[in-house]
């Protein structure tokens, strides 16, 4: 038996380190290193790992050298520094930032594109100021494009006469750069949040991507949804000086919608929805943070506005027009 336990021991540590190993090889083939060069030194390095991991050559020697290379690779990753300064692209190039006042707040470059297709559109921005006696509503946007697992999270704020405002977290591409999930997990991208209208955020992914939007009301406070909204705000105005690297796992849109909602809220247990965030809503109902009168099923359903957001286009009216009907907001219209 004892024997057994130390093959089992053995054969993890090896699998360990060369996760590891594959891991380090994708982290040089995704660097910021001369793009000619990252296909030879990953080559190299993969090569060398498994001379040091398997093989007839592996022994405790060469994995302690396997793992003093690493631990000099992951340094190395660690410091890539992040910028503000590349050739982005153009609805991204603008960053957004609040003037945060005790009674109001004045959030600068609010993003309002003007799009003719998703790749062709004219970007604009725009200030406005926002009295924090009148944030009276917060919503979430599920936007789906691919695996029902797997969904964008955008958080909406309401106010009192003066609109909606929408926070997304996205990666900040530059010109010719295309997303990719797999990227996403070393370094490629920027984080950023892109502060726009509605008509810009949301119209996009239904009437030019073809994304499926849910859009649910939060039961949450007003004095609630003012401290996430403020500490949102922090955190936009933290990117302005400080870039932060995006990572698909650990810093995107569903992690940041946990970190500036947890300090805040009673309920903020870990669940594995958090991750496969396709399913946040479902957890949410289930916490009661939904409108709870329907059952889950019927809830969603309803709470699908494509077809509204299509009808309403780029009507001035957008935000309040895709809200008619939808639970837990009847009473606005």
């Amino acid at each position: 038996m004892t024997e057994w336990f130390t093959l089992i021991g053995a054969a993890c540590i090896r699998f360990s380190l060369l996760a590891l190993a594959g891991w380090g090889t994708l982290a040089i083939l995704f660097s910021n290193m001369p793009a000619p060069l990252r296909p030879w030194i990953a080559a190299i390095f993969a090569a060398l790992s498994l001379v040091a991991l398997v093989g007839r050559y592996s022994n405790r020697r060469t994995r302690t050298g396997f793992l003093a290379v690493y631990a000099v690779l992951l340094l190395w990753w660690l410091l890539m520094p992040p910028s503000n300064s590349r050739n982005w692209q153009p609805d991204v190039a603008l960053l957004p930032w609040a003037d945060i006042r005790r009674e109001s707040v004045t959030i600068h470059n609010i993003r309002n594109c003007d799009y003719r297709s998703e790749t062709d559109y004219t970007v604009r921005h725009y200030d406005r100021t926002f009295d924090l006696a009148g944030l009276k509503s917060i919503d979430l946007a599920l936007v789906y494009w691919g695996h029902p697992s797997i969904a964008h999270t955008m958080l909406s704020f309401g106010f009192k006469g003066d609109g909606v405002v929408t926070f997304s977290v996205e990666t900040r591409k530059e010109v010719g750069e295309a997303y990719s999930n797999f990227k996403g997990f070393f370094r490629q991208y920027e984080l950023t949040y892109v502060i726009a209208d509605e008509r810009d955020l949301i119209g996009l992914r239904t009437n030019y991507r073809g994304e499926q939007v849910y859009l649910y009301r939060l039961n949450e406070s007003p004095d609630l949804a003012r401290k996430i909204f403020l500490d949102y705000l922090r955190e936009v105005n933290s990117l302005k000086e400080r870039p932060q690297w995006y990572n698909a796992l650990t810093d995107n849109c569903t992690t940041s919608f946990r970190i500036h909602t947890s300090p805040y809220n009673p309920d903020s247990r870990f669940d594995w929805r958090l991750i496969a965030n396709g399913y946040i809503d479902e957890m949410l109902y289930e916490r009661g943070a939904l409108d709870t009168s329907l059952p889950f099923a019927a809830l969603k359903k309803r709470s699908l506005i494509n077809e509204r957001a299509k009808i309403v286009g780029k009507s001035p009216d957008f935000s309040k027009l895709i809200r008619v009907g939808l639970p837990g907001q009847e009473r606005e219209h």
